[in-house]
């Protein structure tokens, strides 16, 4: 996924969209073929859901790369049939107050909490980044005026694996409370497109931009202040079973008084308890991955995201990534 602030740095290497989903452990729909998101689902797509929504009911477990529906989520699932359903005017059908799509694919405990909102609700002022699935926009919350990043993420409902990941990383935000960690503030979702929104604050920067600015070094001060911010984060994730597994200059966005906060959970993954499945060691950009990953371990802990944090220690003591490899042998 891409992150709640723009990512322009010049050092992380091209990631393509084939080897993103190869890391991820993602895989591809059984039929390959993808909505046209502008029209009403026919039979053919409403008769797939209601498949799909069988599959779910039969309980899965959560583990390894692919996030499945848990325990703790299969008593959701199963009452899918009893929510509570309405109609819009020109018939677009909602359920519990979200689109029918969106519902039909999200356990109901990944959404305790959150007050369905449309996208009409906020006006974009600007594209500020963009991922490979994802792009960021800085919005105006139309009912309180309040700036904000909106995350818009294309779902596509013929590959159960995109809504999947979607959904473990929604789980993952509502569980973190912390001022180091980005806070999911809402979703917002559109009805007809297939889209949903990931409400967060609006950040100013991120720390890319921060180390590579010209002629400009971090003090040691500011080198610790950051420091602490981080680890402190990372120990808020790590204390309830969360690895973010991506730890980047780009993923630590800073806001205008200095706060830093850890964001981008695409890759993140629960090890308490632990996985029932081997996770996969294709995670971390390269140029931050531990040696347990590079050596193919499948089993690993806190580690991997302190060893990503010392890379980042170094990095701003000097300006630039301390292991710009090309390749895992490089």
């Amino acid at each position: 996924m891409g992150c709640v602030q723009t990512k322009s740095s010049t050092y992380s290497p091209p990631r393509t969209l084939e080897k993103l989903k190869q890391e991820s452990g993602y895989v591809k729909g059984e039929n390959g073929g993808r909505p046209t998101g502008q029209r009403e689902p026919g039979k053919l797509f409403r008769q797939e859901l209601d498949k799909k929504r069988e599959v779910a009911m039969n309980g899965a477990v959560n583990g390894g790369d692919k996030l499945v529906v848990g325990e703790g989520l299969r008593n959701d699932v199963g009452n899918v049939s009893q929510r509570f359903s309405s109609k819009k005017a020109g018939g677009d059908e909602l359920v519990d107050g979200w689109p029918k799509w969106f519902a039909d694919n999200i356990a109901r405990e990944v959404l305790a909490g959150l007050v369905p909102k449309s996208a009409d609700s906020y006006d974009k002022l600007a594209k500020v980044g963009q991922g490979t699935y994802s792009n960021v926009y800085k919005a105006r919350d139309r009912d309180t005026g309040k700036i904000v990043a909106l995350k818009k993420v294309r779902f596509d409902t013929s590959e159960p694996e995109s809504v999947k990941f979607m959904a473990r990383e929604i789980m993952m935000l509502q569980k973190l409370d912390h001022p180091n960690v980005i806070k999911l503030e809402g979703l917002a979702t559109s009805r007809m497109q297939y889209s949903l929104y990931l409400v967060f604050d609006f950040m100013q920067s991120d720390l890319t931009r921060i180390i590579s600015r010209p002629g400009e070094r971090l003090t040691e001060p500011q080198v610790k202040c950051y420091m602490q911010q981080l680890l402190s984060g990372l120990q808020h994730c790590h204390e309830r079973g969360i690895l973010h597994r991506d730890i980047k200059a780009s993923n630590l966005l800073i806001d205008k008084n200095g706060m830093l906060k850890i964001a981008d959970f695409g890759l993140a993954n629960f090890f308490i308890p632990k996985p029932k499945r081997p996770l996969t060691n294709r995670v971390v950009t390269l140029w931050y991955r531990a040696p347990e990953l590079l050596l193919g371990s499948t089993d690993y802990r806190v580690g991997i995201d302190l060893w990503s944090a010392g890379c980042l220690l170094a990095e701003m003591f000097i300006g630039r990534p301390i292991m710009p490899g090309r390749t895992e042998v490089h």
